[in-house]
């Protein structure tokens, strides 16, 4: 891999979506009328104007929304036709016999080769084993075959399901989206960080600083609301496993990009150049092989 821009930032986890094209029936929520608009790569571009710590933005990780391969087929083509996408999170059934000839599929056609992990809306499922049921075993053996890794949405209660994950299946990738939704409004923490530390002990499992805004109070929180997670996320898993995400633009909800930006420079403040760089570019590259130094940005 190409030696980073020591000045890179990497967004690891951001959304996207047109309406007009694709519905995205989970808006109708009343608290999201806020995002209820399309919201496309240019947007990005004009809202995620703050360097963090001295790194700019100039690669991304796009990740789906639906439960739909039509949708991640359309990010993946979004992805080659523009260079500040690095890689793509899409979605496909994993449950289904023929998830390998999806997967190959998607591999083979356009963007495919910006495909580097998948995700399944976990967050949502009643079935508290969703993860292990034998169908969703089978299709996760098909990604890890595939080279792929496999993106975690889950919230604290599911934590203890995605552990048992990772003790099984210790060839699988794994990353933590959102740090696993803290519950930072309510305060109590403890039994989220029984489990971050539990999962944190498998070395092939990383974590994404992202979403943490959606999970305070969304009006009025500060970087020291956000402190405790990130010390108890840093000590846990350490900067080489760590990557900065932004949740755009569902953290318009509580500031927006530049704000979380602020607030991430506020948090890496007793981290050394090294581990700054890790979080807020190495991490994500290493991981979703993206390769920004090679990639000219628009941006």
């Amino acid at each position: 891999m190409p030696e980073l821009d020591p000045s890179l930032l990497v967004d690891a986890h951001h959304h996207l979506w047109d309406l007009d094209r694709r519905p995205q029936p989970w808006l109708e929520e009343a608290t999201l009328n806020p995002i209820r608009r399309s919201f496309t790569l240019d947007d990005l571009r004009g809202q995620a104007t703050r360097s963090i710590a001295g790194h700019s933005l100039g690669a991304t990780v796009l990740v789906q929304c639906l439960a739909s391969v039509a949708e991640t087929e359309e990010l993946l083509a979004l992805a080659e036709e523009d260079s500040l996408v690095g890689a793509v999170v899409g979605w496909a059934d994993l449950a289904s016999p023929a998830i390998g000839d999806t997967l190959d599929a998607l591999l083979a056609g356009p963007g495919g080769t910006y495909l580097r992990s998948l995700r399944h809306l976990v967050q949502a499922e009643i079935d508290p084993c969703w993860l292990h049921r034998p169908d969703v075993i089978w299709g996760l053996r098909a990604v890890c075959e595939r080279g792929l890794a496999y993106d975690l949405l889950v919230r604290p209660h599911q934590l203890p399901s995605a552990v048992r994950l990772a003790e099984r299946h210790p060839e699988l990738r794994l990353v933590l989206d959102h740090a696993g939704k803290p519950p930072i409004a309510d305060g109590d923490l403890a039994d989220w960080e029984k489990e971050v530390l539990r999962l944190a002990a498998h070395p092939q499992v990383s974590c994404k600083v992202s979403g943490l805004v959606t999970e305070a109070e969304r009006d009025t929180w500060t970087p020291e609301a956000i402190r405790p997670v990130w010390d108890i996320l840093l000590s846990a898993f350490g900067p080489e496993r760590l990557m900065f995400g932004s949740d755009w633009p569902l953290c318009v909800l509580a500031g927006g990009w530049n704000r979380w930006a602020g607030a991430v420079e506020e948090l890496l403040a007793s981290c050394s150049a090294t581990e700054t760089a890790a979080i807020l570019a190495g991490t994500a590259t290493d991981f979703y092989q993206v390769q920004p130094a090679v990639k000219e940005s628009r941006l």
